[in-house]
């Protein structure tokens, strides 16, 4: 009777929806069957509504129907077997189609092609997924970290009296190291999380390149030059690299080992390969090219003018990005004992000014994407003030273009400073603005006029050469509104609950909402049932029942639960969250299995959620509340996981 069912209800969705023919694919998530349609003209809402078995029609990218968690998984996969396709796959549906049809057919072909995430794609993911995160820690050091260059520099200059303001300045830039000085490890342990390793191994591995311990009268020797290792030599990608070569040898050893000594084993194993890989390969090749650019960057700066200035304006953020930028030291301390000024620094600080105008370039072009403006928003006054990692590792980097366009934008600001000469700092700092005060001879005029350059050619490249389709076309539909008609939910079959009072606790600890916040008319109307909503603070998701598993979604982002009351449970972790395929959550029970409460379900990295732009507001509802007379939200403002969050009467 059950697969008759299935079966009606997925012949009948083909009848409203212009038949097989008129479907690209078909996929499903906890609640809905979602097809891509070829001609929307051909879908009959009011007849889908109709069908017995549906619940609700949401009209978005996708035509959604929706059938509800237990059914959907089985009327999704007979409309695929009925064509002879797998869940996801494009239909062989092209012949016979009319020229508008196949226009648009082959449109959303083009489409699908071009969103499949390359290479490059996943790589700049990975990299946003890691320094997105730390934005709000840049922000805040960064801008400390302005004001306190601002003032040494007034200092240094004579402006400012350095026995009343030194004490401020070291204050300042004590908060500012407190992230500085050990972004590697930061970064490592977020490579981790990305990665798949063990975080605190990966912060280990990120705090390798600081060298500590090092004995100064007997260092470590660069296996290329014999010369010894300076601290920070392979920069955050050699950082990078080496945290993604211990997930794959943590994860390889985990394989290997025994259970009884994995703890032990597997974490001085990885440390060992790695570390010693990281110190005797990554550092030592980085530190060989960094010695062989010092005669090429003294080469272009004997060329000198706008040629050599517009070169090292390019070139000096992929340096960073490498560590190869601590060769410049010495060069900028040479330069001020000889001449009293480094004119390099001035050059090399446009690099930052290409960042911003690329920065100002995309608000104006992605200006309805309203998470990435809000990052963009507090990462300018720190990129301003010369401290470039927000902007770097925030925005521009992981988009792709707008960190070359960037770039190119810094070698128009090198190019103006070249062309004009002799522009020098006296002593070195952070660059932007903060570096006015320490332009010698008066010559901050043409300074900030380079600074202008760079923003105006970092803004213009990327406005019309640096801004991705695909960010585009996120940003022109950020925030869509959904269109939906809904349906009362269909009769079901309701059993007389067996108990006088039923107790749903709170799987995960965070912020109480009710049902009507919650993004998704689905949830927020009711159509699912009645329940509540909780935005987590951590990412762990206990069951709320004694009970029996009912669904775990293989993207592992909903899961269903039915209490030995027989109150059938969905926790539903996030919005949109299927998108994410699975990344950043791990699932610790199958299907079928039996639970207590407290249990341990779903683990979730809420920064991977939060980095891909996604909202973690999570609704609880009981999806049988037809059944019973009253449910009741027990929780207000804030709960604990394990606290009474619903009480059922039936």
């Amino acid at each position: 009777m059950a697969e008759e069912k299935i079966a009606r209800i997925a012949k009948e969705i083909y009848e409203n929806v212009g038949g097989e023919q008129n479907v690209r694919k078909v996929i499903h998530c906890m609640t809905r069957v979602r097809m891509t349609i070829i001609d929307n003209s051909k879908v009959n809402l009011v007849g889908l509504k109709a069908i017995d078995g549906v619940m609700g029609i949401v009209e978005d990218d996708t035509l959604q129907v929706v059938v509800g968690p237990g059914t959907v998984n089985k009327v999704a996969k007979k409309m695929v077997d009925m064509v002879g396709v797998k869940l996801g796959e494009t239909f062989p549906n092209s012949g016979g189609l009319s020229f508008e049809e196949q226009a648009l057919a082959n449109k959303a072909a083009a489409k699908e092609k071009y969103n499949k995430p390359s290479k490059l794609k996943s790589v700049l993911k990975s990299i946003s997924n890691i320094f997105v995160p730390m934005i709000p820690a840049f922000v805040g050091t960064g801008i400390v970290a302005g004001i306190a260059a601002v003032l040494s520099n007034l200092v240094v200059a004579g402006d400012l009296n350095a026995a009343t303001w030194q004490q401020y300045i070291d204050i300042m830039n004590i908060l500012k190291n407190a992230l500085f000085a050990y972004l590697t490890i930061y970064v490592g342990i977020n490579a981790a999380n990305e990665f798949g390793a063990t975080p605190t191994l990966g912060g280990v591995i990120g705090g390798v390149v600081m060298l500590t311990g090092m004995n100064p009268e007997n260092p470590i020797k660069n296996i290329f030059t014999g010369q010894p290792l300076s601290a920070g030599q392979g920069g955050m990608l050699g950082v990078l690299l080496a945290v993604w070569l211990l997930s794959i040898v943590e994860k390889k050893l985990h394989e290997v080992v025994p259970e009884s000594v994995d703890i032990i084993v597997t974490p001085t194993i990885s440390l060992i390969i790695i570390g010693l890989l990281e110190i005797f390969l990554i550092m030592p090749l980085a530190g060989f090219v960094s010695d062989h650019l010092i005669g090429g960057i003294n080469g272009i700066l004997n060329i000198g003018g706008a040629f050599s200035g517009f070169v090292l304006g390019i070139a000096f953020l992929p340096m960073v990005m490498l560590g190869l930028h601590q060769i410049l030291g010495p060069i900028h301390l040479e330069m001020i004992a000889k001449t009293g000024q480094t004119n390099l620094l001035p050059i090399l600080a446009m690099a930052g000014a290409g960042q911003v105008g690329a920065a100002l370039a995309i608000w104006a072009k992605l200006r309805k994407d309203r998470t990435l403006v809000q990052n963009i928003k507090g990462a300018l006054p720190v990129g301003i003030l010369g401290v470039g990692e927000p902007l770097i590792y925030g925005v521009t980097l992981p988009m792709g273009r707008p960190f070359i366009t960037a770039c190119i934008g810094g070698g128009i600001g090198g190019a103006i400073i070249g062309f004009f000469g002799n522009v020098g700092a006296i002593a070195t700092g952070p660059s932007g603005v903060a570096l006015i005060p320490l332009i010698a001879h008066g010559k901050w005029i043409i300074y900030l006029l380079g600074l202008v350059g760079a923003y105006i050619g970092g803004f213009l490249a990327t406005y019309f050469f640096g801004i991705p389709k695909d960010a585009k076309m996120k940003a022109d539909n950020f925030g869509k509104n959904v269109q939906m008609e809904t349906l009362q939910p269909t009769l079901r079959v309701v059993t007389t609950p067996a108990f006088e009072r039923s107790t749903v606790y709170a799987p995960m600890t965070g912020k109480v909402k009710d049902l009507s916040e919650v993004e998704d008319e689905v949830f927020s109307s009711g159509m699912l049932g009645n329940g509540i909503a909780i935005e987590p603070t951590n990412g762990q998701v206990n069951s709320p029942v004694d009970g029996i598993v009912t669904t775990v979604f293989p993207t592992k982002h909903a899961i269903g639960v039915t209490s030995d009351d027989g109150v059938e449970i969905l926790i539903h972790i996030g919005m949109d969250t299927v998108e994410l395929n699975g990344e950043g959550f791990e699932s610790f029970v199958k299907q079928n299995e039996r639970v207590k409460k407290g249990d341990l379900l779903i683990r979730v990295n809420l920064d991977k959620i939060k980095a891909a732009g996604l909202s973690m507001i999570t609704p609880i509802v009981v999806t049988n509340s037809n059944s019973y007379n009253a449910i009741s939200i027990d929780a207000k403002n804030t709960v604990d996981k394990g606290q009474v969050l619903l009480t059922i009467q039936p």
